[in-house]
């Protein structure tokens, strides 16, 4: 029996026992950091367990991987550097207003879903709803700003709420105080 033929869980175990130490020597490589690179490893073999896929070759397996493996590390790179302006603006701050180290991880974790959710609209839309939400534009501003019209800025916003809605119901992010 070849392994696309096997069951998906035998088929995942010969991927893994394939691929896992390429997998990882790239991250490796492209990291910089042996323990980040098993993280990410494992993560995309977490994605392949959770969304099976079949390959007719190990090239193709070999792909995917490493599709997977360069998406893993753009997030990485992303949270770091969230993680990097969330430390210096509280740096910044004076003690005695720094929130608890509760709240900070809630914050933080609050800023990484907001970026996905911007980083899952197109360049222009994420752009029109940051101007409008983070610096207060008004339409006709965000328009001039991006040089477009009043109606294409509202257009934008309507489908950005509307897309943060369905990011949010479809990810469970939505709490309750």
């Amino acid at each position: 029996m070849s392994p696309s033929e096997a069951a998906p869980s035998s088929q995942i175990g010969y991927l893994y026992a394939s691929h896992h130490s390429w997998l990882q020597s790239l991250l490796r490589r492209r990291l910089g950091d042996a323990a980040d690179a098993a993280d990410l490893a494992h993560d995309a073999f977490v994605r392949l367990i959770e969304k099976p896929r079949q390959f007719d070759s190990n090239e193709g397996a070999r792909n995917y991987l490493s599709t997977v493996a360069k998406g893993l590390c753009i997030d990485l790179w992303r949270r770091r550097e969230i993680e990097r302006a969330w430390l210096d603006a509280l740096a910044a701050q004076p003690a005695a207003v720094a929130p608890s180290p509760e709240h900070q991880t809630i914050i933080f974790q609050t800023l990484c879903q907001i970026d996905a959710m911007l980083q899952s609209l197109s360049a222009k839309m994420a752009r029109a709803f940051a101007l409008a939400m983070i610096h207060g534009m008004t339409d006709q501003q965000i328009a001039q700003e991006l040089s477009m019209s009043d109606r294409m800025v509202r257009k934008y916003m309507a489908k950005a709420m509307l897309h943060c809605l369905e990011f949010d119901a479809a990810h469970g992010l939505h709490t309750t105080a």
